[in-house]
């Protein structure tokens, strides 16, 4: 099993680090070959609508360090993607790379809904942090990049979200989103995982 890891947080030491960092490991413990990008260290731009990836070239025209993500998300069991939630949003590096992922949708995208090049059988990932402890508040941020990933052809789209998180540099992982983490390294690798302390 193959997964890429994406890490949407400025942080290196932050929550989203720290989680998706316990699910890869998980993962790993059970035979899985990971790679981990650091979203803030790479340097990209923005989709720049060329539309390349819809007239000439079947990926994105714009080669720069997303490049190799893209293709890794391509070749990949699973993607562990993960984003804290900064001024009411995922922040600004996750949602470049969001953008780019357009070129995984073929020109006949708009008239066929089940259209995408991904490779069928992916599963995902979805981790969001926030600071604020209501869960009432950017649940919708949640669901909306779920439908998102589902669309682009994510088989399964497993949400793993922590609300009122320390912010900074952490050390640690509450024993709520463990248990989740672990449930969700569960789900991911199926009936025949051993997963210490997954429901």
């Amino acid at each position: 099993m193959n997964v890429t890891c994406i890490v949407g947080s400025p942080r290196e030491k932050g929550n989203c680090a720290l989680i998706a960092g316990a699910l890869v490991n998980l993962l790993a413990e059970q035979g899985a070959s990971a790679r981990t990008y650091e979203l803030n260290k790479l340097v990209y731009r923005g989709c720049q609508d060329c539309q390349t990836c819809k007239t000439t070239s079947e990926s994105c025209g714009t080669e720069d360090d997303l490049s190799p993500l893209l293709a890794d998300i391509g070749g990949s069991d699973v993607v562990v993607a993960s984003t804290p939630i900064y001024f009411g949003e995922v922040t600004a590096q996750f949602k470049s790379l969001i953008d780019r992922l357009y070129s995984y949708l073929p020109p006949d995208f708009i008239t066929n809904r089940e259209a995408t090049r991904l490779p069928t059988g992916k599963k995902l990932a979805l981790i969001v942090t926030q600071g604020n402890p209501d869960e009432g508040e950017f649940g919708d941020i949640v669901e909306r990049y779920q439908s998102l990933f589902r669309r682009l052809g994510f088989e399964e789209v497993y949400p793993i979200r922590a609300c009122g998180v320390e912010i900074g540099a952490v050390s640690q992982i509450d024993e709520a989103t463990m248990a989740l983490v672990r449930e969700t390294a569960a789900k991911i690798l199926g009936a025949a995982a051993r997963i210490p302390g997954a429901a």
